[in-house]
């Protein structure tokens, strides 16, 4: 019987050794390490998605790098990596330093600050053997004593890591193999909370100190979600191998590949759900590989192939909540695209600034995708020699995150979603009159929620075909600004049941700077419609009930004109 029990997955483990002596199932990335070696790049980092096993592979690297007391071999006798000898000698050779900044998400800089002085101290605490070093002068032991005790200078602690390499270097006569784990997450939380500058300010002398012309390094690895660009953090790191997924090495590394989710299905007897498993977790883009979210596989398994949206659940979405909201008109516009699983071709840039994501909407796009909401297809280069990718979303569980979370961020409070939906069935029924009554109120309550940066009408309206998009899609096909007639429409609504009402919407901005009334403004978006025949889709797919609206917005002001079967109103 005790044969025949299962391995328990390892949810929530990042501890290789633990992992391997408690026999848990492993998927082996084990040639990673193989990889790093035969490219010899002194400094790699690897941008991943979070959950993404990240910091597994660099727990993994630890291992297999640091010379320790007790070898550490064993934990790689099964693996794929001890069957090149050449590799195998690097086991257990070198000094080590290992740093995870993961857990630093403080809203202060003063918080941000004693938080990083933590996880060095820990570091240097961890090797306070290194005090017993004859290398080490009183001075340097002082120094390394007040680290430990979180009392020295910020610069001291600013030369920490290149201090520490240097004293590991001299003990062990090897240079030091220096690992951190998720070195961003303080320079997201800076960003999102207002000390940006500080934080990259250390962070540059920090990882400059040690990373850059440093002899007393041998390798370093770095982990983290987004690549920082090269000029605000990595300024003179000419030895810098930055491997995102959108690069061919390591791509399979990081993330599950289809022969590794097919095994452990079989070995948990699910294989059976490998379709609808492919359909909710496939499709990120790895180089020119396909890679499943590992975290959401381990959890699908555990509960015995249930789909849910088990990887979007594991963080705060705040940063991007914002910036969509805050987001300009032709944002909005894309994200109607992606919530119809259909393509956004932008600039690529592999590497982000982070005051930049306000000022440009392509900074957002990779943001997005750096952190796992988009993924990349057909990479090429303009007529400008500029990169330039088509982004879309990889599958159904970041589907129904943008779904859940936007129907959230744009309808609102319970209150405001039932307002919503009542406006919704009135337009679709072709009650116009209470459909004016209520869009009214949407207007007067809702506009500054949608629009946050002032009340103009185009990113109103843009922001209604989102909702529409996600509250009408399984009875009606939603459409902005296509071509029809002889000219492009602003919103189309098609049911699905050419027996249904269909419904044209022309929006107008009255105000100061125009002649026309709102009621005028509103009577000349209802004849644009007429005029230009706007209605020729509709009719071309068999659709004789037609609905046709001029929306005229003055500030908070609406004017609703409409003609139907019954006639202009």
């Amino acid at each position: 019987m005790e044969s025949n029990r299962k391995k328990a997955l390892p949810i929530g483990i990042s501890d290789f050794k633990e992992i391997i002596e408690n026999n848990y199932y492993f998927i082996d990335k084990s040639l990673l390490i193989k990889e790093l070696l035969e490219t010899k790049a002194k400094v790699t980092l690897f941008p991943r998605p979070r959950r993404f096993g990240k910091t597994l592979n660099m727990n993994m690297l630890q291992y297999f790098f640091e010379k320790t007391e007790r070898s550490n071999s064993h934990l790689f006798k099964n693996l794929a990596v001890n069957q090149y000898p050449k590799i195998m000698e690097h086991q257990g050779q070198y000094p080590a330093i290992f740093l995870t900044f993961k857990d630093i998400k403080t809203n202060t800089w003063d918080g941000c600050y004693q938080h990083l002085k933590s996880v060095i101290s820990l570091e240097y605490k961890r090797l306070e053997y290194l005090l017993e070093a004859p290398s080490l002068g009183q001075h340097e032991k002082k120094i390394f004593q007040a680290i430990i005790d979180k009392n020295a200078d910020q610069v001291e602690y600013e030369i920490s890591l290149l201090n520490l390499s240097r004293y590991l270097h001299a003990y062990h006569k090897k240079p030091a193999i220096i690992l951190i784990d998720e070195y961003d997450m303080p320079i997201v939380a800076g960003y999102t909370f207002g000390y940006y500058e500080d934080v990259v300010g250390f962070l540059r002398n920090f990882l400059s100190g040690g990373l850059k012309d440093n002899s007393n390094l041998a390798y370093s690895v770095m982990t983290g979600i987004v690549r920082i660009a090269k000029e605000s953090i990595f300024s003179g790191l000419n030895n810098l191998d930055v491997c995102s997924m959108a690069s061919d090495h390591y791509a399979d590394k990081f993330g599950l590949l289809e022969h590794e989710v097919r095994d452990l299905l079989a070995y948990y007897e699910l294989s059976a759900s490998i379709d609808d498993v492919r359909t909710w977790y496939n499709g990120y883009s790895s180089g020119q590989l396909k890679v499943y979210n590992p975290w959401s596989i381990i959890n699908c398994a555990r509960n015995n192939g249930k789909l849910e949206p088990y990887w979007i659940n594991t963080s705060s979405n705040d940063l991007i909540k914002q910036l969509l909201q805050e987001g300009s008109l032709q944002l909005k516009k894309d994200l109607e695209l992606i919530l119809q699983r259909k393509q956004v071709t932008k600039a690529f840039d592999h590497g982000l600034v982070f005051p930049e994501l306000t000022k440009q909407d392509d900074a957002v796009w990779n943001l997005l995708f750096y952190s796992g909401y988009l993924t990349v297809e057909n990479q090429r280069l303009n007529e400008d020699d500029e990169i330039v990718v088509d982004f879309i979303v990889p599958n159904n569980e970041v589907l129904a995150f943008f779904k859940t979370s936007i129907r959230h961020w744009f309808v609102g409070a319970s209150r405001i979603s039932e307002q919503y939906k009542a406006m919704l069935d009135s337009l679709t029924s072709g009650n116009v009159i209470f459909f004016a009554t209520v869009f009214q109120q949407m207007v007067l309550t809702s506009l500054s929620s949608f629009d946050v940066g002032g009340n103009e009408p185009e990113r109103f309206y843009h922001a209604l075909v989102v909702g529409m998009l996600l509250s009408l899609q399984d009875r009606y096909e939603v459409t902005s600004n296509r071509e029809s007639g002889y000219g492009r429409y602003d919103v189309m609504i098609i049911p699905r049941d050419i027996t249904k009402l269909g419904i044209i919407l022309e929006f107008k901005k009255a105000g100061a700077d125009r002649p026309e009334t709102l009621e005028e403004s509103a009577e000349n978006a209802l004849k644009q419609i007429i005029d230009k025949q706007y209605d020729v889709e509709l009719g071309s797919r068999g659709i004789q009930n037609i609905l046709k609206l001029g929306i005229a917005f003055k500030g908070k002001q609406v004017c609703i004109k409409h003609e139907s079967a019954e006639g202009i109103k």
